[in-house]
């Protein structure tokens, strides 16, 4: 039974969008690897910008410095 878990952060992806991605990943490890879709299990977990950080910050942070140097 595969299990696949999938974090992105949270920006107003919609229901929508988040199906497609269940279905699409669905279809490969059933094309790619011949898993059963009835057995996958995908879980897609939305964190909020502020609680994801790389390079030492927040995304949030890393986001508005880099709005600013655009600017």
């Amino acid at each position: 039974m595969p299990f696949v878990s999938i974090r992105i952060t949270r920006e107003g992806n919609t229901v929508e969008q988040k199906a497609q991605v269940i279905r699409e990943v669905t279809e490969t490890l059933q094309r790619v690897l011949g898993k059963p879709p009835h057995l996958t299990h995908i879980a897609i977990e939305e964190i909020d910008t502020d609680n994801w950080g790389y390079a030492g910050q927040t995304t949030t942070e890393f986001r508005r410095q880099s709005a600013e140097n655009k600017a």
